[in-house]
């Protein structure tokens, strides 16, 4: 068990005191029903008895913070599940990053077949062609065009904002990553923000009632700009709060699942992620 919570963390021990409140109330109306002997052996080892007891009920509460692999947020009257899961393997609408290009191309130098990207790209390879054409003709993604890249050897030419959807079946491709010459996907942070945001808005636009399920966008390949390091955990954190900024609503029975591979699962403290 990799330890994410300290054994004196605040927020623990703050759960901790209400668990004992609810014991406390409780005892109290049982201890009037029963009445106890008076002797001071026994009322020793009683005490004795409880203080183990309640020991051992904080360290059961603290072994489950470490293990804590969801949770559940209220966030604008919506409901955010994050968890550890396979994203294919979601109901609803699933998002999928692209970079800025939409390249559909796996050979391991555009899109590396390891990614999420490659993933489900391979495992389209008979529609890739129409969705090529589909996403090139396509009036509404048109107006996200930035420019012509005409000096791009490798991949498309067209540019798109960051943050830019295009629906394909019961997935959500969007623009998160930029590219640079070398082919080598990175974001500085403002460029991150402004993805979350515009993001957020075409989701607004776009999910018509239907949950979505999103990876923990930026924990991959993607270089980070002017960011020595950049944690899974402050990711995170950001996402959550893009979405809290943006004021989207999922309306029940409809929701946002983040999702989280289970290759980082001990990198996301789960029992913090209510104080966002």
């Amino acid at each position: 068990m990799k330890i994410k919570v300290s054994l004196l963390d605040k927020k623990l021990f703050t759960c901790y005191l209400r668990v004992l409140s609810v014991i406390s109330v409780f005892s109290s109306f049982v201890f009037i029903v029963i009445k106890l002997p008076d002797e001071l052996n026994f009322k020793i080892t009683m005490s004795l008895c409880m203080i183990v007891l309640f020991v051992f009920l904080y360290l059961i509460m603290w072994f489950f913070a470490n293990v804590q692999t969801k949770t559940t947020l209220k966030i604008n009257n919506s409901t955010v599940i994050v968890k550890i899961g396979d994203i294919f393997k979601e109901t609803g609408l699933k998002v999928i990053a692209f970079n800025e290009y939409f390249d559909t191309f796996v050979d391991n130098k555009l899109i590396a077949e390891t990614t999420l990207n490659g993933i489900f790209l391979n495992s389209k390879k008979e529609y890739i062609n129409e969705l090529d054409k589909q996403i090139d003709s396509d009036r509404r993604m048109e107006r996200n065009v930035l420019e012509i890249n005409t000096n791009r050897i490798q991949g498309k030419k067209k540019r798109y904002k960051l943050g830019t959807i295009y629906p394909f079946n019961d997935y959500l491709l969007t623009a998160f990553t930029k590219f640079d010459n070398d082919n080598r996907a990175y974001l500085r942070m403002s460029d991150y923000i402004t993805f979350l945001l515009n993001f957020w808005n075409e989701i607004d636009i776009i999910y018509a009632g239907r949950s979505i399920s999103i990876p923990l966008l930026g924990s991959g390949i993607t270089r980070f700009k002017e960011y020595d390091t950049i944690s899974e955990q402050e990711l995170l954190a950001l996402l959550i709060w893009s979405f809290k900024l943006s004021r989207v609503k999922f309306a029940y029975p409809s929701k946002v699942t983040i999702v989280i591979h289970e290759s980082k699962k001990d990198k996301i403290n789960f029992f913090k992620l209510e104080e966002y």
